[in-house]
């Protein structure tokens, strides 16, 4: 069974068993075969879980990190430590470039295979290029759209596309992880299933041996996923995608040891999805009641986010804030306008 220490005395509900994360490149056994590294992120979110699972003769990596020489040569002080056993396989859960950004390094280092969602390896290969050129304009032009100013536009042109700069390799190739598939790591089954909402193919996986669930960001502790809505699908409604999905948890028995990509592993899992449904019902709520007048995404930002935001967060903000708006569209809520200056602003349906 799960290997626990003190832990933390329950908190709305979670069970914290390990009251303090790993050093960055340590680990933490979680359960039999199972450790928990953490790597650094240069963001305000500082840190990313990654997971290591014993297979027969060596170990799987679930999620690498970010693609930055720092983070690599942690895996190294990493790979001394491991008695000579080599990675066997490399699972990524979605594309997002802190879970995607050694996956080419890793599975070029040790000559083994990249596992992963079809619909994830084709976004990361998309990210990959977008952002440059006419991608990047149709990204001005959404941000523009939604009323950031002439300012904040720029800020975004500078920034450009990142995700090559911290994903700078991808595999050359890739396993395909389908939603029920099952999957032999280290004498244990794991079975997969895919989510919806903050990426489009997101993969978890269960272990009922262990009753252990590597929940990726569709579940977190404490922050809420992130779900937006970008420019190449300006109408879509990930939110609805999101919340449909943690349907999908509600099966798996409540004393699960949940393993997330960021904050602590924890117990809890029904109250935390939970906490999450009425978290996006408030947020829908506050959103209504801000448009007794005619606002813009932007002027919703700080309704929503009651802080500062850096330019990297900004992307993430108008996308969220866009997740709720488009929503509230479908459902009959809120109304879209396009003025003559070719802005987007929202009111009350």
């Amino acid at each position: 069974m799960p290997i626990s220490g003190h832990g933390i005395p329950p908190q709305n509900g979670l069970l914290h068993p390990w009251p303090e994360p790993p050093g960055p490149g340590e680990t933490i056994t979680v359960a039999p075969g199972v450790r928990w590294l953490r790597m650094p992120l240069p963001f305000a979110l500082n840190h990313i879980n990654l997971w290591l699972l014993d297979d027969e003769d060596g170990v799987a990596i679930v999620d690498t990190g970010i693609g930055l020489r720092d983070t690599r040569e942690l895996w190294e002080r990493l790979f001394t430590t491991l008695g000579g056993k080599p990675v066997t396989r490399v699972l990524v859960t979605h594309f997002h470039p802190d879970h995607m950004g050694n996956a080419g390094w890793l599975t070029e280092r040790f000559s083994v295979d990249l596992w992963c969602s079809e619909a994830e390896w084709l976004a990361a290969r998309r990210a990959s290029s977008s952002r440059n050129g006419a991608e990047l304009d149709a990204w001005l032009t959404h941000y523009r759209r939604h009323g950031f100013g002439d300012d904040a536009i720029e800020q975004f042109r500078r920034r450009g596309n990142h995700y090559p700069r911290i994903v700078p390799t991808l595999a050359k190739d890739y396993r395909r992880v389908r939603d029920g598939d099952t999957l032999e790591i280290g004498g244990r089954t794991w079975e997969a299933f895919t989510v919806r909402g903050h990426a489009p193919e997101h993969v978890c996986l269960w272990c009922p041996e262990l009753n252990v669930l590597i929940s990726g960001d569709q579940v977190l502790p404490k922050i809420t996923t992130n779900v937006s809505v970008w420019a190449d699908q300006p109408r879509a409604n990930p939110l609805r995608l999101y919340l449909d999905s943690l349907a999908r948890f509600r099966p798996l028995p409540s004393d699960v040891l949940v393993l997330p990509s960021h904050g602590l592993p924890f117990r809890g899992l029904h109250a935390r999805l939970d906490a999450l449904a009425s978290h996006h019902d408030a947020r829908l709520g506050e959103t209504v009641d801000a448009l007794a007048e005619p606002r813009t995404g932007v002027e919703l930002i700080p309704i929503l986010f009651r802080r500062e935001l850096d330019v990297h967060q900004l992307s993430f903000a108008i996308g969220e804030v866009l997740a709720h708006l488009n929503l509230l569209e479908a459902e009959g809520a809120v109304a879209r306008l396009t003025g003559e200056d070719g802005i987007e602003r929202f009111s009350r349906g």
